[in-house]
């Protein structure tokens, strides 16, 4: 049996007046443990997200970090706030889709020097100021940083990185490409630049299965301490796709909603009247340990990580088989890898970004893993902070936590007419309150790439 234990906090990024913006950037970070498979420990000590909520309301911050802690995250999604707003970042007047769960006045002041801040693309300073943070709070000494793991993936990379060089090529020849369009296009910079500020000199690599990459490198994260390769590892998704050539391609894919009337009330899993995702940003990274390491070191764990899986749809480039053969056999194969049984899961963070086949296609596979969900609680996070593509499990993974160390499970708002196959309690529009046995956390990606994770609370 396996499991990691997790305690957070976090903060959100400011607009200058001191209001919290729509889609303003979430910091979090978590510590966890992990329960034994066989003589084999897995845990986690820092999980920190750079991720998106509010879109009113005013309250207490640190001017100089210009962060609000985890809580206030939560607590966002707990009153059902909608941080999904009109595109300011580009001129999206021609767009068929002109809003998005954009992060706005990010700062890095801290953590970032200037310089290289100007050229970076925003995935890249997602990562660096969350694993930055997740290693100061996880109170993480220089002796071990040099044999910590990092294992952080993106979905799409360094698109405007690339969309830059793109241009540059196009309206002024190869000569005017920066020499900065390669390193920072790539999918695995995240990782690398986060070893490169932090002295990381374990081993580095990054995982890139869409939507569902950070959930793999958690997964994958995990395997590692399993096997004695690793005491601690860094791991999660990063992504800023919100770029003309982002919002552009997922259109061309007719996967985005077109609800410009009302864009907080877009995103609306299970409704009826869904009509395509809220496309989103940030990173969500986990500073994972085994427990043994973390004990040892006094980490103040709060939840476990049990177990994962992942697996493959092998059907279509961008649709879900509709019968949930791929997504039920990833959540068979994650329970057994905990060493649960489905009766004891009460709680699913759902993949559910709120597309037509996606939605249901994941009910349908719980359904059959499930066959009594009646003491099952599901809710959707993207209703409220869109879809984070390749750092959406990682966002998720943290509201998961925050469910089961509260006792409270946010809504899933916009729902105002169910599918009639959706039986399963959604919570509604209004959080509940919900004692958390266990939890998976779903996430599923272009090319059938399956993945569920399993928390649960840390009983020490």
């Amino acid at each position: 049996m396996a499991a990691i234990a997790s305690a957070s906090s976090s903060g959100l990024i400011l607009d200058k007046s001191g209001k919290s913006s729509a889609r303003n950037g979430v910091s979090m970070f978590q510590y966890n443990g992990l329960r034994a498979v066989e003589t084999m420990h897995v845990g986690s000590t820092g999980i920190r997200t750079t991720g998106f909520i509010s879109t009113s309301g005013t309250c207490d911050y640190d001017q100089q970090k210009t962060f609000l802690d985890v809580d206030t995250f939560y607590n966002k999604l707990l009153d059902g706030v909608s941080g999904i707003t009109p595109i300011d970042r580009f001129d999206a007047s021609e767009y068929s889709v002109k809003f998005a769960g954009q992060i706005r006045d990010f700062s890095s002041k801290g953590y970032i020097d200037g310089k290289n801040d100007r050229r970076l693309d925003d995935a890249w300073r997602y990562c660096l100021v969350a694993g930055k943070r997740a290693l100061d709070d996880a109170s993480l000494g220089k002796d071990v940083l040099d044999k910590n793991w990092v294992l952080v993936g993106s979905g799409m990379g360094g698109i405007s990185a690339f969309s830059n060089g793109v241009e540059a090529l196009v309206q002024k020849g190869h000569k005017k490409i920066t020499p900065f369009f390669i390193p920072y296009s790539i999918s695995n910079m995240g990782s690398a630049l986060l070893a490169i500020d932090t002295g990381l000199m374990g081993p580095n690599y990054s995982i890139s299965t869409a939507c569902a990459t950070a959930n793999y490198c958690f997964f994958a994260a995990a395997n590692h301490i399993r096997r004695g390769d690793a005491d601690i590892m860094v791991a999660g998704g990063t992504e800023s796709p919100i770029t003309p050539a982002g919002v552009g391609g997922f259109i061309a894919c007719r996967a985005l909603s077109s609800r410009n009337d009302k864009p907080h009330e877009a995103s609306r899993p299970w409704d009826k009247n869904r009509d395509g995702f809220v496309i989103g940003e940030g990173a969500g990274l986990l500073i994972m340990e085994s427990l043994e390491h973390a004990v040892k070191r006094g980490a103040n764990i709060i939840a476990e990580y049990l177990g994962g899986a992942v697996t493959c749809d092998a059907h279509h480039m961008t649709d879900p088989r509709k019968d949930g053969l791929g997504v039920s056999s990833c959540i068979i194969k994650s329970l057994q890898d905990a060493g649960v049984a489905p009766e004891e899961v009460n709680y699913v963070n759902a993949h559910a970004t709120s597309t037509l086949a996606g939605d249901l296609a994941e009910v349908n596979a719980i359904k059959k893993v499930f066959k009594d969900t009646s003491e099952i609680k599901m809710n959707g996070t993207k209703s409220m902070i869109g879809h984070g593509l390749g750092a959406a499990g990682g966002v998720e993974a943290i509201a998961t936590i925050k469910a089961i160390t509260t006792g409270w499970l946010h809504p899933t708002i916009n729902q105002y007419d169910l599918e009639p196959e959706v039986t399963i309690d959604t919570v509604p529009n209004v959080k509940k309150q919900h004692e958390v046995n266990v939890a998976i956390s779903n996430s599923f990606g272009f090319g059938g790439h399956n993945s569920v994770v399993v928390f649960a609370p840390f009983k020490p």
